[in-house]
């Protein structure tokens, strides 16, 4: 038997769709929607849907554009009284990324011991250190973490760690000079990562 072409193209038209329903239906197949099933809330609804496919409106109203957010801290006044940057009452931030195109970002203030300063003004006074045969030697970049430097360009120090009774983990490796380095980075784990700081 020979069908005619609008009556094949009919069919195939239903085979096609009920392909598609059959796809479709794959996730729920065997399972009845039936009125058995509690129904989510509206609430849950809102809670359990895709912010991209359905946005929930925040009842919250927008800050204006001219103020931040409240997010629990005044803004810098540098005319109050006992006023700095970095939240201590006292100096500035120790952290700075002075080369910004080297990958490497400032420490955070909390990231630097206090044993960091002492280090940091031997390096500038150009001695005495702690570790005469290794402060002050010439670091070489092995692992090419820092940007890529002619040999001799950066030097270690170390940074004391309380109650170790070796060198331990922490750094400083500084660039460009010895008294008067161009570049100041700090590691806490040996060589592993770096940020960047000034003294």
């Amino acid at each position: 038997m020979r069908l005619s072409r609008p009556v094949a193209a009919v069919l195939l038209v239903l085979v096609v769709l009920l392909l598609v329903w059959l796809m479709l239906g794959q996730g729920g197949a065997g399972e009845d929607p039936g009125a058995d099933a509690p129904r989510p809330s509206p609430t849950a609804q809102a809670q359990d849907a895709d912010p991209a496919e359905d946005p929930v409106e925040d009842p919250t109203p927008e800050a204006p554009d001219d103020t931040a957010a409240d997010d629990g801290f005044a803004p810098f006044d540098p005319d109050a009284e006992g006023g700095s940057t970095d939240g201590t009452g006292g100096e500035e931030p120790r952290g700075v990324d002075t080369r910004d195109w080297d990958g490497i970002d400032a420490c955070r203030d909390d990231e630097l011991p206090v044993e960091l300063d002492e280090v940091a003004d031997d390096v500038e006074a150009g001695g005495p250190f702690d570790y005469p045969g290794k402060d002050g030697s010439t670091f070489g970049n092995y692992e090419g973490y820092l940007p890529e430097e002619s040999r001799g360009y950066y030097r270690e120090y170390t940074v004391e760690t309380p109650g170790l009774d070796h060198r331990g983990a922490r750094r400083i490796v500084a660039g460009g000079g010895t008294t008067d380095p161009e570049v100041w980075y700090y590691t806490d784990d040996h060589y592993e990562s770096f940020c960047e700081f000034a003294p």
